[in-house]
């Protein structure tokens, strides 16, 4: 095995940090992961840095022992390394390098004032999650770090500013921080100065460097290898691509960067986006980001998708328990995926609101899990799985219901990934019962967003001159790739339109589990 001819992706998501290690193929060769869960501390939901660093020193252990037991080789270098994580959030610094505030992930609903004000003033959304939200919220909370910060990022700039120096970002995770001109690959110059106006603050002062897909982003430094693997065996010196954001590596492991192609990501959260090919007008539950390359993206963002159904299945693991059984979590999981093809398309009556944290899309600032059912409802094992499957997509099917019916926005092609495929077709059939159109799940699917950063340092290293990121993929990546394609019936598509409407109906309902919960 020639490590030279690798490629290394690394992904802090929201329950898993994972590497994956490519050949010159682009095909996976290695891995290694570490599970981990984000702790609500005096109401903000976050992660602590020691556990980032434990987290990202563990999962590149287990990938060294992975590349050991398969090649009997150790893991001292690749040809390029590049790392993502969960998009948008709060990681101040000051001149010193010192963390000011902890961390504030995407999951917090914290920033509602700041959201409305900045939208209503660059006449562009803004979501809560956005590090720019973040920032004007803690300037209106009169924040005393504010004046102190020198340096604001992200998750995954804050890991490339470790291992490289360079306070730098790739423009797909910037774009989660203040509104991108795609035109010239950078932060909105009037959004900056109105910003300015604002609050006298000048952005370009603290905010990390934009680059491109395919830009060189620095090198591992002597310290940034330490820093990943503290035994001292990998070398430094290795060229490390922009950071990127799990929306960007999503799109890049789907081939989904052309204009008019889409990918679903549904994992602790889902969200869906499409490469837009005509402007579009300003909606609260549409957040507009960009490619690894810098094309306009439409977003729809949801804060919960499995953490409630992952959450029934541990009281099913359990319950088995209870019985002298032992249950293989994965068989459990595949099981109650597959016996939710059997229950009525609507569900027979049954609701689940699966809210653990705030959901824009439906403008609520915090959640509480709740299944509820009338007397006369089918309640079947079928029925109740198909059920939380269901509520998992809702908040996006009424985000992709403005894109594709207020703003006709077309889809040529629909690419699944993320956990809630892993079951073949089940999570893929509920989805196109959801958006009425065909859906594709590719091989690599599971693999995700650290694939797709693998494959965003791969072209960083062997793209020809002046080969576009999406001709790169067409070409290089996915031309002979396999994958299955699902269309729902038309039953299951009208059985989710009626389960919509009672869960838009019912809404008030999970407005006052909040209030007296």
């Amino acid at each position: 095995m020639d490590l030279k001819n690798t490629a290394l992706g690394i992904e802090l998501g929201s329950t898993r940090i994972k590497a994956v290690l490519i050949d010159e193929h682009h095909l996976p060769v290695a891995s290694g992961d570490f599970e981990w869960e984000n702790q609500l501390v005096d109401g903000i939901w976050t992660y602590s840095m020691d556990m980032v660093h434990t987290g990202l020193q563990t999962c590149f252990a287990r990938l060294k022992d992975d590349v050991r037991a398969r090649f009997d080789t150790e893991l001292t270098t690749v040809g390029a390394i590049g790392v993502s994580a969960m998009m948008h959030g709060y990681l101040p610094f000051d001149r010193d390098g010192k963390q000011l505030a902890e961390f504030r992930t995407w999951r917090n609903t914290i920033t509602g004032e700041a959201a409305e004000k900045l939208t209503a003033l660059f006449g562009f959304n803004i979501p809560q999650r956005w590090s720019i939200a973040h920032l004007y919220q803690a300037m209106l909370n009169g924040e005393a770090h504010v004046g102190n910060i020198a340096f604001l990022t992200t998750l995954a700039g804050y890991i490339h500013w470790q291992l490289t120096g360079e306070k730098v970002m790739g423009v797909g995770e910037a774009s989660g921080m203040f509104p991108i001109d795609s035109s010239v690959c950078d932060y909105d110059a009037d959004m900056l100065q109105k910003f300015k106006d604002l609050t006298g603050t000048d952005l370009r002062g603290i905010l990390p460097k934009v680059l491109p897909a395919g830009a060189d982003g620095g090198r591992l430094t002597e310290a940034g290898s330490r820093f990943l693997d503290p035994s001292g065996a990998l070398q430094a010196g290795i060229p490390v691509a922009p950071c990127e954001g799990d929306a960007g590596t999503g799109m890049t492991a789907t081939n989904s960067v052309r204009v008019r192609t889409g990918n679903v990501s549904a994992g602790t959260s889902d969200f869906a986006m499409i490469v837009a090919d005509h402007p579009l007008g300003v909606h609260r539950e549409i957040d507009m980001v960009t490619t690894p390359d810098g094309l306009p993206v439409a977003m729809v963002h949801c804060n919960n998708c499995t953490s409630d159904i992952n959450a029934w299945v541990r009281l099913f693991e359990e319950f088995a328990g209870l019985f002298g059984m032992e249950v293989d979590r994965g068989r459990l999981f595949t099981g109650l995926f597959q016996v939710a093809l059997q229950g009525d398309p609507d569900c027979g009556g049954l609701l689940s609101f699966n809210y653990f944290s705030g959901e824009g899309v439906t403008d609520l600032d915090e959640g509480r899990p709740v299944f509820a059912r009338t007397p006369d409802a089918k309640f079947t094992l079928a029925n109740f799985m198909r059920t939380h499957l269901l509520s998992a997509l809702a908040t996006l099917k009424i985000g992709m219901d403005i894109l594709t019916r207020t703003e006709q926005v077309q889809i040529d092609k629909l690419y699944g990934h993320g956990g809630f495929f892993k079951t073949p077709e089940v999570g893929q059939r509920m989805l196109s019962a959801a958006v009425a159109s065909p859906v594709s799940v590719m091989e690599t699917a599971g693999e995700g967003g650290p694939y797709g950063m693998a494959l965003l340092a791969a072209y960083m290293l062997w793209r020809d001159e002046g080969e576009s990121l999406p001709d790169y993929l067409d070409n290089k990546v996915f031309a002979h790739a396999k994958s299955s394609t699902l269309m729902a019936a038309k039953e299951d598509v009208d059985g989710f339109n009626a389960f919509l409407a009672r869960y838009q109906k019912a809404l008030p309902l999970e407005r006052k589990a909040i209030e007296v919960l």
